[in-house]
């Protein structure tokens, strides 16, 4: 078969053990119409229980497959040289009391970084100094001050994350999404260059 086809690795794909994936599951795939559509379908991986979580498919491998049975093919490739292959081996149902135990370590822990900061930077002191400058009075607990103060800090804290539980208050990425999208993208990298069997070789047998 002639004619030229684009090939573009999706990033990452997600599929189950003992699944065939073809090529139009991890790649995108443009160029001549009879081509593209007879390769769509053509297999790439046979995901095995040995495989464990993750597979990592390089290009070169993608197009070994293609040209073993259309070696007159005209293959372009655009975009990475990996496609990882995450292998769903099944959820496990959470444990309600691992689940109790994590949620009230958060919140006792984000509780404590809390007051600490407060007591490092002397807050209570700050507000009684500005209720004695704003009224002229002094008092010990100036609620008027510590309670707006208390529920702006929850509110400030809804609005750097850009989440109410699960509702998204714009469409903005909040920082900790950011930083994970970060540690994702290198996590992938990592595994991208040292999963790739394509890319590791021992030349000391040789």
């Amino acid at each position: 078969m002639d004619g030229q086809i684009f090939i573009r690795l999706r990033h990452r794909i997600k599929t189950g053990i003992d699944q065939l994936i073809y090529l139009e599951d991890i790649a995108q795939i443009t160029g001549d119409e009879f081509a593209v559509q007879k390769l769509s379908k053509m297999p790439v991986y046979h995901v095995s229980k040995k495989d464990r979580h993750i597979v990592v498919l390089d290009i070169m491998h993608v197009v070994k497959t293609i040209k073993k049975t259309w070696p007159d093919i005209d293959i372009q490739t655009v975009g990475g040289s990996e496609a990882i292959v995450e292998i769903d081996t099944g959820k496990r149902q959470l444990s309600p009391v691992l689940f109790v135990f994590v949620w009230l370590l958060l919140f006792v822990g984000a509780a404590l970084a809390i007051m600490n900061f407060h007591e490092d930077v002397s807050m209570r002191l700050v507000h009684i100094r500005l209720y004695e400058m704003i009224t002229g009075k002094t008092v010990e607990h100036p609620y008027l001050l510590q309670i707006p103060y208390s529920f702006g800090l929850g509110f400030g804290m809804i609005l750097f994350f850009n989440h109410v539980f699960k509702k998204r208050l714009n469409e903005e990425p909040s920082p900790l999404e950011v930083e994970m999208f970060k540690y994702q993208l290198d996590l992938d990298h990592y595994v991208a260059l040292n999963e790739n069997k394509e890319t590791l070789k021992d030349i000391h047998d040789r």
